[in-house]
């Protein structure tokens, strides 16, 4: 059944568009139906659904939801990977007044109880049947979830469990429904209003138990509004829905964004196909954390290292020149002729091919957000001619607060203000933001809603920073970060863990020094681009842990942070460090999901290799504990070196 051209009203808000994310989704059916609205790669074969199917495949589920006791104000747990059914069960809960709760699939199951401790989720929705068993087990410790929806049924035909039904199942009761009940669409299109709740995310969890942090409609379209309003979305955009669907980014740049502006969600087979995937769909937007430009960088040195000699002379020609044009370009320098010739040459030699190499020719609006980026890659990529942004937000602001505008980039700054958001900072250097994508307050945590928002409906962000003349603004860190050495020296540790992550060659670190006389760290090194460096010096290894205590690569990181330390005042320069025989691990509890340093965790962890580091020695064996991806634990004893810087 179809309901095309039987929906003809939907919820509007007071600028006469869509109210909510289903009414959009009505819209695109009745607008555009006939134009493609999500496309999955699946076998290799791009399998695509118009706007008018996935309307039908929206409210078929929602009515088969509606069977199962899905009700309004009621959390939908959602546990996956990126799936073109897991974005409709999404909407579905829309529809009914409910909301989905997206968890990262890799939460072990010890974790999973910490993300349905709101909105009563007795309905989850799993993925596969990894997914299924994590959620049984959960209802073995907690008593729920109930009903387990599942969308991949393969490993689960013999399973006797009550409660396990499939996806399918639940669509095809719903168009049963659908077919008895004539008014139904039109209904479930009209149920949900701006002020219902759109998704339940959960904060990084970096200083204790994750806060959930309720998003309404009208966030969503109010935020998505202003970023529209400024350039950085545009109607009809060709998206690439590969982010993790718990994080607010993937939510509100994939999900929402392409449904209220009527883009192309275009979805990989599996993370594995990720980047093979992209270079067909070639989106004209692209979003990535730092870390994942800096590992395309990455993959772009080691497959030039493998290259003909022609081509590697021509890359080594072209891109160091590149990158130093665009450095003046930043400045303000106009190329000239020489210069511009000398850039088309390079576009059609070596910077468009790059381009259509990694699947960004048509990224007109490329961005990058959540921690700082290393200015080598910033400008590397802004070299091929990728307009690469930096954009700051937070889940409470549904991510859309500022970002940077094409001339007037610059690598210390986030941007301005998007259309609609208002910023001031306090006197304690804080950042204050007002705007219709700012959330009403976390669930049922009144104590932390109200240290959150301000009388008059400011969101005190947690960060410090300043506003430039020019209206730029700049991030310094965490304003609950900032520290003081034993002489008094204050200082926010992320703000030189950042600059020390510009390094290609280190992943994670920790800066210490609160209450201490000097600056210490432990060093995470950048395994895959470290690793690089050693086979170019045929340096051989066998492991991260053998890697990372090569004399060569002790030497390499201590290059790298007396790099920075150049850049530090005296009494704030690092004296020791160490090379950690293991990266921080979200399993082991020392970052977050979205790879946030849990701080306290780390200096209670590794507090007699902190001892060590203060204490003179200069070698220290530890034994590091670690999780398994089964879940057991085990233990990676190794002999660290400690070096002076």
């Amino acid at each position: 059944m179809s309901v095309q051209g039987r929906i003809t009203g939907w919820p509007v808000n007071d600028a006469g568009r869509p109210a909510t994310l289903v009414a959009a989704l009505a819209a695109n059916a009745a607008q555009a139906g006939r134009q493609p609205g999500f496309r999955e790669r699946e076998y290799g074969i791009w399998r695509e659904w118009t706007w008018v199917q996935v309307l039908d495949e929206v409210l078929a589920l929602a009515a088969g939801f509606e069977t199962l006791g899905l009700k309004p104000g009621h959390a939908l747990t959602v546990v996956g990977d990126n799936r073109a059914t897991i974005y409709f069960a999404m909407l579905a809960a829309n529809a009914l007044r409910a909301f989905p709760s997206p968890v990262y699939p890799d939460v072990p199951v010890e974790e999973f109880k910490n993300f349905v401790r709101f909105g009563d989720p007795d309905i989850a929705l799993a993925e596969d049947q990894e997914q299924v068993d994590k959620l049984l087990d959960l209802r073995a410790q907690i008593g729920r979830p109930t009903t387990i929806v599942y969308d991949d049924p393969r490993g689960l035909a013999h399973y006797a469990e009550p409660g396990l039904i499939a996806l399918s199942e639940v669509a095809e009761r719903g168009r049963r429904r659908l077919a008895e009940a004539p008014g139904l669409a039109a209904d479930l299109v009209s149920r949900a209003g701006a002020d219902d709740t759109a998704v339940l995310l959960y904060s990084s969890g970096t200083t204790g138990l994750a806060k959930g942090i309720p998003l309404r409609h009208s966030n969503i379209t109010g935020g998505i509004a202003n970023a529209e309003a400024g350039g950085y979305f545009r109607k009809g955009e060709r998206l690439f829905a590969y982010l993790p669907t718990a994080w607010v980014g993937d939510f509100v740049f994939s999900l929402a964004a392409g449904v209220l502006l009527q883009a192309v969600i275009n979805i990989p087979e599996r993370a594995e196909t990720a980047l093979h995937d992209l270079r067909e769909v070639a989106p004209t937007f692209y979003l990535a954390a730092p870390r994942a430009w800096d590992a395309m960088l990455t993959r772009i040195q080691v497959g030039m290292a493998d290259s003909t000699p022609l081509k590697r002379r021509l890359f080594d020609w072209f891109i160091p020149r590149a990158i130093e044009l665009e450095r003046k370009r930043l400045k303000g320098h106009k190329p000239t002729a020489t210069e511009v010739v000398r850039e088309w040459l390079g576009n059609l030699l070596v910077y468009a091919p790059l381009k259509d190499w990694l699947g960004l020719s048509r990224a007109e609006r490329a961005f990058t957000g959540g921690e700082a980026m290393g200015e080598e890659t910033f400008l590397f990529f802004r070299a091929l001619g990728i307009q690469l942004k930096q954009f700051y937000g937070q889940t409470e602001t549904c991510a859309l607060t500022a970002a940077q505008v094409e001339g007037s980039v610059r690598i210390d700054t986030v941007g301005r203000a998007m259309p609609g958001v208002d910023v001031r900072i306090d006197d304690n250097g804080e950042i204050l933001i007002r705007s219709a994508s700012v959330f009403y307050g976390y669930a049922d945590n009144p104590e932390a809603t109200a240290e959150a928002l301000t009388p008059d409906g400011y969101l005190r962000t947690g960060d410090a920073g300043r506003v430039q003349p020019g209206g730029d603004l700049v991030v310094l860190g965490r304003v609950s970060e900032l520290v003081e050495t034993a002489q008094g020296e204050r200082f926010i540790p992320t703000f030189i863990e950042n600059r020390l992550k510009f390094s290609p060659y280190i992943r994670n670190i920790a800066v210490l020094g609160a209450g201490r006389d000097d600056l210490t760290a432990i060093v995470c090194i950048d395994y895959e681009a470290t690793g690089h460096w050693a086979e170019q010096r045929s340096l051989s290894y066998s492991s991260y842990a053998e890697l990372s205590q090569k004399p060569e690569v002790i030497e390499l990181i201590t290059t790298e942070i007396a790099r920075v330390n150049e850049l530090q005042p005296d009494a704030l320069r690092i004296r020791r460090f160490v090379n950690l025989h293991k990266d921080f691990d979200a399993d082991d509890g020392e970052i977050t999901r979205t790879r946030k340093l849990r701080r306290k965790v780390i200096e209670q962890t590794y507090a007699r290799l902190i001892d060590a580091l203060y204490g003179g020695a200069r070698e220290v064996t530890f034994d590091a504990k670690i999780t398994y991806e089964d879940g057991r634990q085990g233990t990676l004893s190794r002999n660290l070196s400690i070096r002076e810087v």
